[in-house]
């Protein structure tokens, strides 16, 4: 995870608060992401929420601060969006194709 401009792969299931102390460290769910059959037709949702991940990528494609989708789905912590995101920033990353120049 990136936290404060440098990669701490130590903090991929917790992440530090605006205290930046060790003893504030925030667990998050394991795993980020599930999905229930059952709920919402198995859609993928931020784990213990009904919020659909697709929602908070919706807000980002259409330019609105994660702030705002923050203040529109309380459930889910400002930690555990910005969690999901750098998982598909990896995703993303990871699809990369060296190309020659």
């Amino acid at each position: 995870m990136w936290y404060r401009g440098r990669y701490t792969p130590d903090l991929d299931a917790a992440t530090f608060d605006s205290s930046t102390s060790a003893a504030s460290v925030m667990t998050l769910p394991t795993p980020l992401i599930s999905s229930n059959p059952e709920r919402l037709g198995g859609e993928p949702c931020f784990t213990g929420t009904r919020v659909p991940v697709r929602t908070l990528i919706d807000y980002v494609e259409g330019g609105h601060p994660l702030a705002e989708f923050l203040d529109d789905f309380p459930s889910v912590s400002r930690e555990h969006a910005i969690a999901v995101l750098e998982l598909a920033r990896q995703a993303l990353l990871g699809q990369a194709v060296p190309t020659t120049a």
